[in-house]
């Protein structure tokens, strides 16, 4: 009776040290994983405020558009230019003249 009871504490300690690892193991990635929740909410929120400015910035680009080809601006076409925003004319001139 005494070796079989040795027997199973045999058993058991090798199986409570491998709970153990493993219980180690969930805890360090569950660590991992919400350190990358935080990381990718952080960037969903970087998105969806960008989605929202993104109207704001075509609103003031296309006013500067068309102050500085109203008052032919040079300064301000220049500028305009610098960022990638080119200016043909006055749109509602050209379309006015179809």
């Amino acid at each position: 009776m005494a070796a079989n009871v040795l027997k199973r504490i045999g058993l058991l300690t090798p199986l409570a040290g491998l709970l153990l690892v493993l219980v180690l193991v969930n805890v360090l990635l569950s660590l991992g994983n919400q350190s990358l929740r935080v990381e990718v909410g952080e960037r969903q929120q970087f998105i969806t405020q960008t989605i929202q400015l993104e109207g704001l910035h075509r609103e003031i680009v296309a006013a500067l558009a068309s102050s500085a080809v109203k008052n032919n601006d040079e300064q301000l076409k220049s500028l305009l230019a610098s960022q990638g925003i080119s200016l043909v004319g006055d749109p509602r001139a050209a379309g006015g003249a179809k």
